[in-house]
């Protein structure tokens, strides 16, 4: 076993903090903004997503405090596209998504041979990511 490289992974996880609680704000902005024949099991899946996204983030925040952390207060920069079709809002959210995938993996690769904890979480959050991914691909399939 290395020894775990206690700041850059407390960099790594209030990244991830940062983009987790902004999912938050980006799902419950696509929640309001669905219509259609096809809004209320859309709503339902952003709603699920909006309070998986705090979910994580306050696991993630559990564990910056057990590393002596602090979790930040800021959220990850979002644009918006005023795009609001479900096919631009399922695309912008596999976008993001991709991305949270990329966290976790850098995570990983971070904590690699250092924490079986920590690259156990990060395996499992990558497993999730990895669900939400082939789940909006699915979604977006009826749309090409």
């Amino acid at each position: 076993m290395q020894e775990l490289d206690h700041q850059k992974t407390i960099d790594i996880l209030n990244s991830i903090m940062e983009f987790e609680l902004a999912g938050v704000v980006r799902y419950t902005h696509y929640s309001l903004m669905v219509t259609g024949p096809n809004r209320i099991p859309i709503v339902a899946f952003f709603k699920a997503q909006a309070t998986e996204s705090l979910l994580h983030a306050q696991q993630v925040g559990e564990i910056l405090t057990g590393l002596e952390g602090h979790p930040t207060l800021r959220i990850a920069p979002m644009e918006e596209t005023f795009k609001h079709n479900v096919k631009d809002i399922l695309q912008e959210s596999l976008s993001h998504e991709k991305k949270a995938l990329d966290m976790y993996k850098t995570l990983l690769e971070t904590v690699n041979n250092a924490s079986i904890y920590l690259e156990e979480f990060a395996r499992g959050m990558i497993g999730q990511e990895e669900m939400h991914n082939l789940e909006l691909k699915k979604m977006l399939r009826d749309f090409s």
